[in-house]
């Protein structure tokens, strides 16, 4: 490039800048100052850092710093998220819980309290048991146990399974014995568990001014004890009919303690009862065979010898002696009494003795016969089943089952036909003498003599002592002086 033509850019560069300058006059007043030394200067000059200088700094720091954090984080933000890898689920088996872990609750006890006239068939029926239940029962309980005869007031505890299947029976024997049945199937196991409880003797008297009942609550006697008495006398005395103003009574009984805390009544250990000028004493003792029963203070039994009604029946379907028959229809003797029950109601044997019939009879169905001795037999017909095991031969007690209710041979309705014999004649079995049981033998007679001295004295003792505040009583108004 030429001078001429170099001369002539610079004039064009000069007048390009004067009229930037010109149009932003304002501007380059106030940064004029930013300039950069010229070129042509010796030495360059040191930069002044004024206010502009450091806002622009400042600006640029800024910037700076937020390409460094803010958009790396968006960036992050933004980001996709890889899902989590997938997870497989394992069922896990776990052991089904026994019956008897800790969380299966036991079957409750159901308490049962016994009411005048019950049975214990009338009890089982009640908890919507059967009679099958009942002959296991008996079979597991021994030939003195209380369930065999109870009272009005004994208590007895089930367990019931929720299927309605007897678990278990609970009752107690004597006030220190409880006794527990279990039933598995078929089988019935029994426990026995001695109980911490004390036994005091009491001593009661009462006169009879209006009632019975009245008399014992005045001497201090409970409802219970009352009951025991009435049913050891029962044979004896008409306690309805046969009791009079002035009769009068001395009882000796256990009262059963808890830690020194009174409990309830026991057993009644002697008795003796004034009725209409007959003196009637009865003793508890226990034969070296277990039975315990109540004896007179000659060592003779006050249980019958022959129950008259061996069966709970509803009513009497017909009696004894003449009539036609409802199935033949032919007048002849009706040689028993037939007492109307539900069918399988357990039949039980009016006496002890040996069975001598065991088989089908004729018009009779299932039919059995008890020989108690060389007089007296009784007889039992319709029968819908036989007790298991027993047969010609075998021994029975009073009061064992010895068959179930029916209707088999000439019935029109399940009912007992019951017989008794006197010399192989039949007798009304409602009305018949019943024959006195036989004393203790001598050698057991010594030794209840021996048992029931202590009670007989204290008894003595008692009465001796009821003269005495009698007479007193009677002496004190004629000794008082009179007052007009």
């Amino acid at each position: 490039m030429g001078e001429g033509q170099q001369g002539a850019h610079e004039s064009r560069r000069q007048a390009i800048r004067r009229k930037v300058q010109r149009r932003h006059d304002r501007f380059y007043k106030h940064c004029s100052h930013w300039s950069f030394a010229n070129a042509d200067e010796a030495a360059p000059q040191a930069i002044h850092w004024h206010r502009e200088r450091w806002i622009l700094a400042a600006t640029v720091a800024l910037m700076t710093l937020l390409s460094a954090v803010a958009i790396p984080g968006w960036a992050n933000a933004m980001k996709r998220v890889a899902p989590p890898p997938p997870h497989t689920v394992m069922p896990l088996s776990l052991p089904a819980l026994s019956p008897q872990s800790g969380n299966t609750k036991p079957t409750p006890w159901k308490q049962v309290r016994v009411h005048s006239g019950q049975t214990l068939s009338d009890i089982f029926q009640s908890l919507g048991l059967g009679f099958s239940d009942v002959q296991r029962t008996l079979d597991a309980a021994d030939q003195s146990s209380v369930l065999r005869s109870i009272h009005p007031g004994d208590t007895f505890a089930f367990q019931i399974g929720k299927h309605g299947q007897l678990e278990a029976l609970r009752f107690d024997a004597d006030p220190s014995h409880r006794v527990t049945l279990h039933y598995d199937g078929a089988s019935v196991t029994r426990t026995v568990k001695t109980r911490t409880f004390g036994l005091r003797q009491h001593v009661a008297h009462g006169v009879i001014k209006h009632s019975l009942s009245a008399a014992a609550a005045e001497a201090g006697l409970s409802q219970a004890v009352m009951v025991k008495l009435t049913h050891i006398f029962k044979q004896e005395i008409n306690f309805s009919r046969d009791i009079r103003k002035g009769d009068s009574f001395s009882v000796i009984y256990n009262a059963v303690y808890l830690n020194g805390s009174y409990q309830h009544a026991g057993n009644v250990l002697a008795v003796v009862f004034n009725n209409r000028g007959h003196r009637y004493t009865a003793y508890r003792y226990e034969l070296p065979n277990g039975h315990v029963g109540y004896y007179d203070q000659d060592g003779r039994p006050l249980s019958v010898s022959l129950l008259r009604t061996p069966v709970k029946y509803t009513r009497v379907s017909s009696s004894f002696g003449w009539r036609v028959d409802p199935v033949l229809h032919e007048r002849h003797l009706h040689e028993g009494v037939d007492l109307a029950a539900a069918k399988g109601t357990p039949i039980h044997a009016a006496s002890r003795g040996v069975i001598t019939t065991h088989r089908w009879v004729h018009g009779y169905g299932r039919y059995v016969c008890v020989k108690l001795n060389s007089t007296y037999t009784t007889c039992y017909a319709h029968m819908s089943a036989y007790k298991k095991g027993l047969g010609v031969g075998s021994h029975v007690t009073q009061g064992e089952v010895i068959g179930y209710v029916g209707m088999t041979g000439y019935a029109t309705g399940p009912h007992l036909h019951y017989e008794v014999r006197v010399h192989g004649k039949p007798v009304n079995p409602l009305t018949v003498t019943m024959p006195k049981p036989k004393p203790l033998p001598s050698t057991l007679l010594a030794k209840f003599q021996k048992h029931t001295q202590p009670l007989l004295a204290r008894i003595k003792r008692l009465d001796r002592n009821v003269r005495l505040a009698s007479t007193r009583s009677q002496d004190e108004p004629s000794n008082s002086p009179h007052t007009g």
